[in-house]
């Protein structure tokens, strides 16, 4: 679904007129910007939420909650080299290639690289290594894989980074399985930003890890916060009122009076842009840049670039020459990005955006050069929220909600506490900032009750799915695979609202036992009507097989297979049928003229969707997705796999480079899981292999890594 959904696409209107912005501020924040600089260099030593996380390992699991940029990495690290010191191996798992990829050069630092190695689909170097780090669903993967072989993971700690990832709506099934997969034996440390229960997770761990799992809490932000408000006559007021003896905090007189004095609560700008080239003045005055700007949409970001451009941040010429000697090495790597729309921009203005729609290697560039502290301002969406290292002196939002993959919502609190996290850099900064700038989707008053509002409870989001039942299967007999949803946090959360004596308001995930337990068996009798699981409960030679299809549409790949539609021996259109399933977004394939559909493509997706239409009817009466295959993420597949530029390839593509590179990293991921099944289809295998390694080519992915200044 489109980021606009909900909001119509904004048209270029005309300014309206209005006063010009004039850099102002009230004088209550005389005193705060006084105190705005660098704190004084000391020597590192950990808070005592630290100390106790660290120490709290040695007993049992451990459950950590602390603000964005607080220092948890600090407890990872110190928790692995105590294992490391003794012999021992350690896993780290991260829901972000991006993040895993900057703990890979990070950990390489301090335990040498010939001790760590990565695993993230893209990359696979030094898997025997005694630290590893990846993606959670590969630590999944191999628990599986373990469970399957009647194997222990060879794996002394667990490190699960984001842990609040449990409560995400589309993989924090994957969290709640590794929880519930993972042996006791191993020590399980989770790192979350401030969620509100964490005392229920901890508890559910306990009930089926039969070991303690202390919580460390830590609510004080490393750098403090201040909100401000910024009226669009340029004049920054503070958010919310001091007054010592109210309850609650709310809101500060003069925008009380701006919200009264206007047409509402989301008066101010309106629904179009406020001039950027103005708000970066006002920012500069007062000494409150490095800054990130939040926004709604990917286009609103690239055009805040372009509209910043206006105006020249004053900058030393030291630091100047640093970013254009750090642009170069890093375009010397990735020679495509030379000739980027933004480029110009980011090395003559010290600003660019970030967002889902650029290429890989253009928002490493850019988290790169901001965090090394050679930017001004960055552009981005709420997605650099959570995960990447990302910090600034100020964040700037212009929104009260924010789009969640499906619709606008508001910004619960733990969405706020991550945006706002990234105000204020630990060593860098004695305060942060964080400035609310009036519109047509800001909401003041709700914005102020989210400063200080307690975190958000994370809620269990487990279904089950082909691949889980298949998996499970490998090595349990139902039975235990009820036993096992027994274990899951949906049931423990449902059991305590049903203890409670009054109804509390909870996600449509929570279930109990036997809910999950039915929806297994509607899966598995399925399975078994095609003979994937025989009458007693046992995996076929074929759903053996399938079940290492971890993938998008597992079932309908393999029915592929089994029913021979694939072109087994070509890799362009192999790869091309895998992005067709891959596919999430819908296509305009009526614009596509005939006579530029390859004959071989044409045929073969003709094929796979004729052969698999019977079986595609009967998984939708059974009340199960299957995808459309659509036409275009297939042609640009094909055309890419067989050699074309890039240029050519994203000409005939409907959307932003970044939708194309994000369809080829998953494409290239599927393909790794037919790569697997080669004793079972060796010739698709090898196509598959070849497939990747054509796919994986610049400007989708780059050998490098930003080295450290």
């Amino acid at each position: 679904m489109s980021d606009q959904r909900r909001h119509p696409p904004r048209r270029r209107k005309k300014q309206e007129n209005r006063a010009p912005i004039t850099p102002g501020s009230d004088a209550r924040l005389k005193k705060v910007f006084a105190g705005i600089g660098v704190p004084k260099k000391m020597p590192f030593v950990p808070d005592p939420f630290q100390v106790a996380a660290v120490e709290a390992m040695e007993n049992g699991d451990c459950l950590v909650t602390a603000p964005t940029g607080s220092g948890k990495t600090w407890i990872a690290v110190e928790a692995i080299r105590k294992v490391f010191a003794r012999g021992g191996r350690s896993w780290y798992a991260s829901p972000l290639k991006a993040l895993t990829n900057a703990k890979h050069t990070e950990f390489a630092q301090i335990f040498g690289s010939e001790n760590i190695g990565i695993l993230t689909g893209d990359r696979k170097e030094n898997p025997d290594a005694p630290i590893l780090v990846g993606t959670t669903e590969i630590l999944r993967n191999q628990l599986y894989d373990a469970m399957h072989r009647g194997e222990n993971i060879a794996t002394d700690l667990v490190v699960l980074d984001e842990a609040h990832f449990l409560g995400d709506s589309d993989r924090g099934v994957v969290w709640e399985e590794t929880m519930i997969y993972l042996p006791a034996r191993i020590p399980l440390l989770m790192l979350s930003a401030t969620i509100g229960n964490a005392d229920q997770i901890a508890r559910w761990l306990e009930s089926i890890r039969g070991t303690r799992c202390s919580i460390v809490e830590e609510t004080k932000r490393p750098v403090p916060l201040y909100p401000l408000f910024l009226h669009p006559s340029g004049t920054l007021f503070p958010m919310l009122s001091e007054e010592k003896q109210q309850e609650k905090p709310k809101l500060y007189k003069k925008v009380i009076s701006f919200i009264k004095n206007s047409s509402g609560s989301r008066s101010g700008f309106g629904g179009h842009l406020p001039p950027m080239a103005d708000i970066l003045r006002v920012l500069e005055k007062y000494n409150l840049l490095p800054s990130i700007f939040f926004l709604k949409s990917r286009a609103d970001c690239d055009n805040s670039v372009t509209m910043s451009a206006q105006h020249r941040v004053a900058e030393d010429p030291e630091r100047r020459a640093g970013r254009l000697r750090r642009i170069e090495e890093y375009v010397e790597q990735v020679p495509h990005i030379a000739n980027h729309r933004q480029m110009r921009i980011l090395k003559e203005r010290a600003m660019g955006a970030h967002h889902s729609g650029q290429l890989p290697a253009w928002k490493i560039l850019i988290e790169t050069l901001m965090t090394e502290g050679y930017l001004d301002a960055v552009f981005a969406t709420s997605t650099v929220a959570a995960g990447v290292n990302f910090p600034a002196r100020t964040i700037v939002f212009f929104n009260s909600d924010r789009f969640n993959g499906r619709e606008f919502s508001p910004l619960n609190p733990t969405e706020f506490h991550q945006m706002t996290g990234r105000a204020g850099r630990r060593g860098m900064d004695k305060i942060g900032f964080a400035v609310a700038v009036p519109g047509k989707f800001m909401d003041l008053t709700y914005v102020g009750r989210l400063v200080h509002a307690r975190a958000t409870d994370v809620f269990s989001q487990i279904n089950i799915n082909f691949s889980m039942t298949l998996n499970l299967l490998l090595s349990h007999q139902p039975e235990q695979i009820r036993q096992l949803l027994d274990k899951s946090f949906a049931t423990f959360q449902f059991s305590a609202t049903c203890n409670k004596k009054k109804k509390l308001p909870v996600s449509d995930s929570i279930h109990d036992t036997e809910h999950l337990w039915q929806d297994f068996l509607r899966h598995i009798d399925f399975l078994k009507q095609f003979e994937y699981v025989t009458e007693n409960d046992k995996l076929t030679g074929d759903g053996i097989w399938a079940a290492q299809l971890r993938i998008d549409h597992p079932l309908m790949v393999a029915e592929g297979f089994r029913r021979n539609l694939f072109p087994q021996s070509d890799p362009a259109v192999l790869a091309a049928i895998m992005a067709a399933f891959v596919n999430e977004r819908e296509s305009d394939d009526t614009s596509i003229h005939p006579a530029d559909i390859p004959n071989e493509l044409e045929e073969a997706l003709e094929t796979v969707t004729d052969g698999l239409r019977p079986f595609a009817m009967e998984m939708m009466e059974a009340g199960f997705d299957v995808p459309v295959l659509f036409l275009r993420p297939a042609m640009t597949l094909y055309f890419w796999t067989k050699g074309m530029e890039w240029e050519d390839v994203l000409e005939f593509w409907d959307s932003a480079e970044g939708d194309l590179a994000k369809l080829m990293l998953r494409t290239a991921d599927n393909l790794r899981h037919i790569r697997n099944i080669a004793d079972v289809f060796p010739e698709a295998a090898a196509s598959a292999r070849k497939a990747i390694d054509v796919i994986l080519r610049d400007p989708i992915v780059s050998s490098i890594e930003p080295e450290p200044v």
